[in-house]
């Protein structure tokens, strides 16, 4: 497949002209990492807007004690490394692959003529970070408002919605979801048993399915009951937090 066909499929990308993606894709260089491999780190000066083409990466905090919180997973289509480039101010965060991935990856300069240059993926942009500060108020107010089993349920919720179905296939480890929850291990697999033992969940080989949706919602939490609802739909608003 040529590379302007894969970035058809990259949400960001996929209303551009075919002139455009051409262009794009001249400028845009593969890069691959393997499992574990470390993407960047935070605080480093970073020069490069990166799209994830295949993989999963994990986007992190390292406290000075070692603890570690995942603020996203990224996956086929997500993209991240903008506001860097926006603002010429390091991130904090940390980019880790989570399995082999394979990354494009765009220069400060190329990226700044694209964003001038094709409105479509200034307008992605925007959508994506207005996005962003949604799900960012949604997580605080989850970790402020939600016990433990409400801001499991909204994990699973929130996953099931992005892929559109109830089954929900390649979830993180029981470390990874806690620390994307603010929870232990320990906790989270407990957490999980209990709503499979209530019947809400089902485990599977490759993941879990949801059985009872509406109970499921109900211990996320009214408040985010009306967003979880809304399917995936695809537009670029899907990019996490960089």
């Amino acid at each position: 497949m040529s590379l302007s066909r894969t970035l058809r499929d990259v949400p960001l990308f996929s209303q551009l002209r075919e002139s455009d993606l051409t262009r794009l894709a001249g400028l845009l260089v593969p890069r691959e990492y393997p499992r574990n491999g470390v993407i960047r780190f935070g605080h480093d000066p970073c020069d490069t807007f990166y799209v994830v083409i295949s993989g999963q990466v994990k986007v992190m905090l390292i406290a000075e004690d070692g603890r570690e919180v995942v603020l996203s997973l990224l996956r086929d289509g997500d993209f991240f490394g903008e506001m860097t480039l926006l603002d010429d101010e390091p991130y904090a965060a940390s980019v880790i692959a989570m399995e082999e991935s394979k990354l494009l990856v765009l220069r400060r300069d190329d990226f700044r003529r694209c964003i001038r240059d094709l409105p479509d993926v200034a307008f992605g942009l925007l959508r994506a970070m207005a996005g962003r500060l949604l799900e960012a108020d949604h997580k605080i107010g989850g970790l402020m408002l939600l016990d433990v089993t409400g801001r499991v349920a909204h994990f699973l919720l929130e996953h099931a919605s992005r892929l559109g179905e109830e089954h929900v296939r390649g979830l993180p480890t029981h470390q990874v979801i806690a620390q994307m929850v603010g929870s232990s291990r320990e906790t989270v697999s407990r957490t999980i048993g209990a709503l499979t033992t209530k019947g809400l969940i089902e485990a599977m080989p490759d993941g879990i399915r949801i059985l009872n949706r509406e109970a499921l919602e109900s211990a996320a939490g009214q408040m985010l009951r009306r967003r979880l609802k809304k399917p995936y739909s695809g537009e670029p608003t899907r990019a996490a937090s960089d």
